[in-house]
């Protein structure tokens, strides 16, 4: 095994895999010897870091795609299996938080969202694929949710509700179908620095607190959530299913979220500890 190309000749699929975490792990993944299939709601996004894929030497195609929408889900793998015969890797990366609403305060409308974005897509997109997986006996799904599915989160409940569903989802088919050569694994991000959360706005002038709020002492890099979606993707975690990871800097093992009198407000980042 080469533990540069760890993903030689493999077949991945990324959903959101345009920018953020899911751009990281699209490039990474090719620079590994994979051949990414990049689907994003962003046509844009996506062409972007398919040429800058193939610029760098590697390959990659972008797929306009709205995850939520069943059809086209099924369209999109079709063209996929067309093109290769089989998917070897399934990262199902898209989610979003919206608006963190307390729970007295959110809406029907506002549960429906967020299972669409956090939970219903892998549903559809991982169904979409498994089968081929199956027919193959062999295969690897990575689900990124949060860390706030694995601890208490108060600034949304019905977010933290969905992260912990597509977790224990996790865990419920890496046992459905282990014996049939598949595994699948979870990934629970924070502090992690994407387009999507700004964790340095807001903090000018109190970077030094950053060894308070995360055990690391600091903000992580998509990069360092790719590593890991490596690691499970690839055979050197051959023998690891079922499981969920956080990589969160130890936010998950030595931290929370903390009713603040000041703020009136839940925080996981006190000014004043």
């Amino acid at each position: 095994m080469r533990y540069d190309r760890l993903l030689e000749g493999k077949v991945a699929v990324v959903t959101g895999g345009g920018d953020g975490i899911g751009g990281a792990i699209s490039r990474l993944f090719a620079e590994h010897g994979a051949s990414v299939e990049i689907a994003e709601i962003d046509p844009g996004r996506g062409a972007r870091a398919a040429r800058e894929i193939e610029a760098a030497g590697g390959c990659a195609r972008a797929h306009e795609l709205d995850i939520r929408d069943a059809e086209r889900v099924d369209a999109f793998a079709k063209r996929v299996l067309d093109a290769h015969g089989r998917v070897d890797v399934l990262v199902n990366n898209v989610g979003h938080y919206l608006d963190a609403i307390p729970f007295r305060q959110s809406t029907r409308a506002h549960w429906d969202a967020l299972y669409q974005i956090n939970l219903h897509h892998v549903f559809l997109v991982t169904r979409a694929f498994v089968d081929a997986m199956i027919a193959a006996r062999s295969g690897s799904i990575v689900n990124l949710h949060s860390v706030e599915g694995m601890r208490g989160y108060p600034p949304d409940p019905v977010y933290g509700a969905f992260k912990a569903a597509l977790a224990h989802f996790t865990t419920c088919l890496a046992v459905e179908l282990g014996r049939k050569g598949i595994r699948v694994n979870g990934i629970g991000p924070d502090l992690c620095q994407t387009p999507q959360v700004d964790y340095h706005a807001g903090t000018q002038g109190r970077e030094k607190l950053w060894e308070i709020w995360a055990p690391v002492g600091r903000v992580g890099t998509p990069l360092e959530q790719a590593q890991v979606a490596l690691f499970l993707a690839s055979e050197q975690s051959s023998f690891v299913t079922g499981h969920n990871i956080p990589v969160d800097g130890g936010t998950r093992a030595g931290g929370g979220w903390f009713w603040s009198p000041e703020r009136r407000r839940f925080v996981n980042r006190p000014w004043n500890p």
